[in-house]
């Protein structure tokens, strides 16, 4: 039997009106087959949720659309409006759901409709084809037609929504800029290279491209000689010798002249060949390793970074000027090595540093980079520094010690000496230590009480964990705390607390802090003192690292918890 026949010969009187949109609902089942290549119910019942959605918003609303699913439902979109993906005006959120927004595409008011489980009881067919209660082939289809011809949008739910002002941004490709790999032009705020490159494409790799990317670039005019003919020559780069556990570095550096004594020196480092320039390169072309790397050091390194003399076998170092915070644009650093040719490679963003530590590294990766990949490389850093040092600032810290049972002296408090560890290892001080009970109040008051006294920040202990006496972060929320982040993703230490108030940063430990020695604590306290607004995706970010061994003999920072 003819499904599509089936589906329009099928005559029971259905509940509603069953013409969707301009179409009844015969011409609906051939302009589906039309656009869609079937009349699939998710496609019809798609059409019955549009015309719903639309009926609940004001006549003459200009409005965009967003799907929820990409199955079926955005082409009912398209047939039914001029809403369509080309266009922007139907944006497609893959959430899994089947739900339908419409709003007014300037005030961002509007309303969503979905299929709601709880409705779908009297709709059998429906019910099982949606929560796939059985295969494909076991459904009855002309059932299933007819219950959604039947029943429109009467299994869903419908509610006002108000759509967030960034997702009511009109879209925009931003500029457009060529791949230095394939040559497809594309955004450039999607990275140095185009994402197929970057590897999110779906097609398998060319031979011709494989042996493309191992052979590295030699600018034209670049010669290799024989080392008989070596004497008298010039060195274009640092040739590194290398002594299995005891050094490594250079053994003739660039612009070094050969004399017939480094033949013998030349075949012990395993060379047979040198490169040489007769000053046969094309001016302007391509880029020496040594000046590329140096340019890109001197970019990178923001405030309390600097670069550790001239490049040594073909890279830059950089040095921390002073003691500090290691802070990285992470984004940047992806986006710089995604460049070919290029690398930079870092210690962990948020790591403590000394006056003269080595932070990063970076280079061209062949001998010569080409002036295209040059320019992107730079242009990736965008100007603005990639590494910076920020350096502690001394605060003047109070610590809130709260619990009844030290309060009561029932035992004794051991928490103060641990806090003015931490805080006396990164050169502030603890000014004040006040002792309260389990109460919301006081809790409150006392907080009001430090940061009246002056107190840069104030370190609260204990009383964060799910106990009903344990009312800390109450009492904060009653003393005005803003920007309240309560919960991160690391072991021990989930249950920290981090708040603004006025200009005092408010820290609140959980009592594991007081059996381990080092928690979340120990993550979080050095970049608030070096000033760094914590946000939930720096938190969240946490988790890669962020799971404690519990060695017995505890070494950290040297150990991988944080890193």
């Amino acid at each position: 039997m003819n499904l599509e026949a089936a589906i329009k010969s099928d005559k029971k009187a259905p509940l509603h009106d069953d013409s969707i949109g301009p179409y009844t609902y015969d011409e609906f089942i051939d302009a589906a087959r039309r656009f869609h290549g079937s009349p699939a119910p998710g496609l019809v019942l798609g059409g019955y949720m549009m015309e719903e959605a639309r009926r609940h918003l004001p006549e003459g609303t200009l409005f965009d659309a967003i799907s929820e699913t990409s199955w079926c439902l955005p082409d009912a979109v398209q047939m039914l409006s001029v809403c369509s993906v080309g266009n922007g005006w139907l944006r497609i959120k893959n959430l899994g759901v089947y739900a339908l927004s419409l709003f007014d595409k300037y005030t961002g008011e509007g309303v969503r409709i979905r299929v709601d489980p709880d409705k779908l009881d009297d709709w059998p067919e429906v019910k099982s084809w949606f929560l796939k209660k059985k295969p494909k082939k076991d459904q009855d289809s002309v059932k299933l037609h007819a219950e959604i011809r039947k029943a429109g949008a009467a299994f869903c739910s419908i509610e006002s929504i108000q759509i967030k002002a960034d997702v009511l941004v009109k879209r925009s490709k931003g500029g457009i800029t060529i791949c230095p790999l394939c040559g497809d032009a594309y955004p450039g705020s999607f990275g140095a290279i185009c994402r197929t490159c970057q590897g999110e494409g779906p097609y398998q790799q060319r031979t011709e491209s494989a042996a493309s990317a191992i052979a590295a670039p030699v600018p034209h005019g670049l010669k290799v000689v024989p080392l008989s003919e070596a004497e008298g020559r010039t060195a274009v780069h640092d040739m590194t010798r290398i002594v299995p556990g005891e050094s490594k570095g250079p053994e003739f550096v660039k612009d070094h002249d050969f004399s017939a004594g480094d033949i013998c020196r030349l075949q012990l480092i395993g060379k047979n060949h040198i490169y040489v320039d007769e000053g046969d390169i094309p001016d302007g072309e391509w880029i020496h390793e040594n000046e590329a790397a140096e340019t890109f050091g001197r970019v990178m390194s923001g405030a309390g970074v600097t670069q550790a003399g001239t490049p040594r076998e073909g890279k830059v170092t950089m040095i921390a000027e002073h003691d500090g915070l290691l802070v990285t644009d992470l984004e940047m650093m992806s986006r710089f090595n995604f460049v070919p040719d290029v690398m930079v490679a870092a210690r962990k963003s948020g790591t403590l540093v000394k006056e003269g530590a080595r932070l990063a590294g970076t280079r061209a990766i062949p001998l010569y980079i080409s002036r295209e990949n040059f320019s992107r490389a730079v242009s990736a850093l965008n100007g603005e520094p990639l590494f910076r040092v920020l350096p502690l600032k001394k605060k003047k810290v109070g610590v809130l010690i709260t619990g009844d049972e030290v309060f009561n002296g029932l035992i004794e408090d051991k928490f103060e000496s641990v806090i003015m560890a931490k805080v006396q290892a990164l050169g502030s001080e603890v000014v004040r230590t006040v002792i309260g009970p389990d109460n919301r109040d006081r809790i409150r008051d006392a907080a009001l009480s430090l940061k009246k006294e002056g107190c840069d920040l104030i370190i609260t202990t204990a009383g964060m964990s799910v106990d009903p006496d344990d009312v800390t972060r109450h009492g904060l929320v009653d003393a005005g705390v803003t920007d309240l982040l309560y919960g991160a993703p690391v072991l021990p230490g989930t249950m920290l607390l981090l708040a603004k108030a006025g200009k005092t940063r408010i820290i609140g430990v959980p009592a594991c802090a007081l059996f381990f020695k080092t928690t979340s604590l120990d993550l979080v306290l050095p970049r608030v003192l070096a000033g760094q607004d914590l946000t939930r995706k720096d938190l969240a970010a946490l988790a890669d690292g962020g799971y404690c061994m519990e060695c017995k003999t505890c070494t950290f920072p040297k150990c991988p918890f944080g890193k």
